[in-house]
């Protein structure tokens, strides 16, 4: 049975120019993928013609509305019921789709989808997890990155055990290591609800590694690390600037004498290596985790690329089961909890 991926075509800030080109390339990638390219027909057919037309796994699914990315989640909800982006949650909602993907508007999404798609059995909140780059040239997944600025202990418990069964499924890895983002490793730093946390962490029987702190997610010190929205989206922004600032900052000494430009030409691979392998565009892609459906969100300002690699996300999402990992996990966790009561009592 072929894959179906779910496209809000007119999200972000390129919609159809971008959108297009990349479900179209991603599906000549990939054949067993169906796609289906949600938005007005319009923009999406001016798309298709300047690309040769649609292939034959591709399919047009109109909706009459977008929502814009200034846009409050709230009234997109409620008032923007036939956008792009709910149409295309809608369709996996009603199993016409296994995943969609959006570079939409990010709280409009995360509402849109919870709304429509609810959480798993025993999931409080969605968090939002991607994947970055590490020294040990694998990837360390964070979340949540900005669906939850203030969390429970419980929450950090929950996205602890989600980022593990995502890591499980994508990466193959039995048992990844988990870590807390924190102000240092030592047990007592952190404010109440980390200590706390740390303590649910290590009772949940996850693979967990105790505290880690910032530098720790380049380092690869572990698979997984959980921390809540606020802090999260800080990490997630001020990366994306240090990546900018160091290719910058290279180029332009490399530019500085002439002597330095004839340089450059030596190490111009080396160079074009270091930037390929620090280009957030590869990253491209975070998951909304904890919903019974796979959504994906793409960075807003993706070019053609960039979004496809969201696109792969989803497809791997869907051929290792995550929401599946997930739920059982958590009824796992839930017995586990459970049980301790009874024993306490």
């Amino acid at each position: 049975m072929p894959i179906t991926v779910a496209v809000d075509c007119m999200g972000g800030d390129h919609g159809p120019p971008v959108t297009v080109p990349a479900a179209l390339a991603f599906a000549r990638a990939h054949p067993e993928v169906e796609l289906v390219l949600v938005g007005r027909p319009g923009p999406i057919e001016e798309a298709l013609r300047a690309e040769g037309g649609p292939p034959a796994r591709v399919r047009l699914q109109p909706a009459s509305q977008v929502v814009g990315m200034d846009e409050a989640p709230v009234q997109a909800l409620r008032y923007k019921k036939d956008s792009s982006m709910r149409v295309a949650v809608n369709l996996v909602k009603g199993g016409a789709a296994h995943a969609c993907v959006s570079a939409g508007n990010t709280g409009a999404l995360m509402a849109t989808a919870r709304y429509v798609l609810k959480t798993l059995p025993d999931i409080e909140r969605p968090a939002i997890a991607t994947v970055l780059p590490n020294m040990r040239g694998t990837h360390t997944y964070v979340l949540d990155l900005g669906a939850n600025v203030d969390c429970t202990p419980a929450q950090l418990l929950q996205f602890g055990i989600m980022g593990a069964m995502l890591v499980s499924a994508v990466e193959h890895r039995d048992r990844p290591s988990v870590g807390l983002l924190n102000i240092g490793v030592e047990d007592i730093k952190g404010n109440d609800t980390v200590k706390r946390a740390a303590e649910l962490l290590r009772e949940s029987g996850l693979n967990f590694a105790g505290n880690v702190e910032g530098d720790d997610i380049y380092k690869g010190t572990v698979d997984v690390v959980v921390c809540d929205g606020f802090v999260g989206n800080a990490v997630l922004k001020a990366s994306e600037g240090v990546a900018q600032m160091l290719v910058a900052l290279l180029r332009a000494e490399f530019q500085r004498t002439l002597w330095r430009r004839v340089a450059a030409l030596a190490v111009r691979p080396v160079f074009e290596a270091l930037r390929a392998q620090m280009d957030p565009r590869r990253y491209n892609g975070a998951s909304l985790l904890g919903l019974r459906g796979v959504v994906v969100k793409s960075h807003g300002a993706a070019d053609a690329y960039a979004f496809a690699q969201a696109l792969a996300r989803a497809l791997e999402e869907v051929r290792n089961d995550v929401v599946a990992r997930i739920a059982q996990r958590m009824q796992r966790a839930a017995a586990l909890a459970a049980s301790t009561v009874r024993a306490d009592a």
